[in-house]
């Protein structure tokens, strides 16, 4: 994240509002993580010396290797069938990123609500709704590119063999009982190509083995792009599968000419409901069609919301 000017026919995945509980006619409420905005904000930090990521430690909770290994094979299972899974959903995204002053005061804002469906092939589409001229020119392509992968999702399901997994014990948020891992890449792409991976923590469920909660960054880095760490909350939907609802950054990136960059990013996912259309989207600027990803899969229904 620096100073190159923003590209307007970007696809990717991209929030100011308050956090809302996500409870429509067709959504039923299970379990969910009741977790308030300020424990967003003011969570410890882990650990993840290699890349600066720094996290408190979880309750110990000893476990054999063989049934880590379960586990982390059980939960990567499962990312590739809720990925598939909302392939079958439209949903809301409402993104903002900001640039703060030394006083915490907003110096700059990109702002873009867009909403997402799939066609008949599974391809994914975006039509933007809201996209004003932004005042912080300082979004880059890597950063829009982990609007709509790291940020939420955090492990692409074809990559997981890419990783290490080290399990760092469980933790009680609210009701629900969680195993807690931190997760680095084997090796970290180079910038060049363009790939990027995750770095950070990630909270699965110890009951349904479904990821709840992530918190990292995208890597490469380099010396004139730099990542905030971004924690991502989950809901259930249809008692079944965990969608990301919303994700929140509040960091100073500082580069190495030392110059800092005060960054707080609000990401909420919304409105969600299983959908398929044929769909035509519409650069905002250039008139021109936007198009996208992904295949289809399986299908889950609506549930749970965090609160802050």
């Amino acid at each position: 994240m620096w100073a190159s000017e923003v590209g307007t026919c970007d696809y990717s995945l991209e929030s100011e509002l308050d956090f809302q509980a996500y409870a429509t006619k067709e959504m039923r409420q299970t379990r969910s993580l009741k977790i308030a905005l300020f424990f967003v904000i003011s969570s410890v930090f882990l650990a993840v010396a290699p890349f600066g990521l720094s996290q408190g430690q979880p309750g110990g909770d000893t476990l054999s290797q063989a049934e880590i290994n379960r586990i982390v094979a059980a939960f990567t299972a499962k990312e590739t069938q809720f990925r598939q899974a909302l392939n079958q959903y439209s949903f809301k995204r409402d993104a903002m990123i900001q640039s703060l002053g030394m006083g915490g005061q907003v110096i700059g804002e990109y702002r873009r609500v867009s909403f997402f469906t799939f066609d008949d092939s599974g391809n994914r589409y975006e039509k933007i709704s809201f996209f004003p001229m932004p005042s912080f020119g300082g979004v880059t392509k890597e950063d829009l590119d982990d609007l709509g992968g790291i940020n939420p999702f955090a492990l692409e399901p074809s990559k997981i063999d890419r990783y290490n997994f080290k399990y760092s014990g469980k933790e009680k948020i609210d009701e629900l009982s969680l195993y807690v891992f931190d997760i680095t890449p084997k090796v970290i792409p180079n910038p060049k190509t363009g790939e990027r991976l995750f770095v950070g923590r990630v909270w699965v469920d110890d009951q349904e083995l479904q990821i709840v909660k992530t918190k990292g960054k995208g890597v490469p880095e380099t010396k004139i792009n730099k990542f905030p760490t971004v924690e991502t909350y989950r809901e259930q939907f249809g008692g079944r599968y965990w969608f990301p609802t919303y994700s929140y950054a509040d960091e100073e990136l500082i580069f190495d000419n030392a110059q800092p960059l005060h960054i707080r990013m609000k990401v909420q996912y919304m409105d969600f409901a299983p959908a398929r259309a044929d769909v035509r989207i519409v650069d905002v600027e250039s008139g021109g069609e936007l198009q996208n990803e992904n295949k289809p899969g399986a299908k889950p229904s609506p549930t749970p919301t965090p609160k802050p």
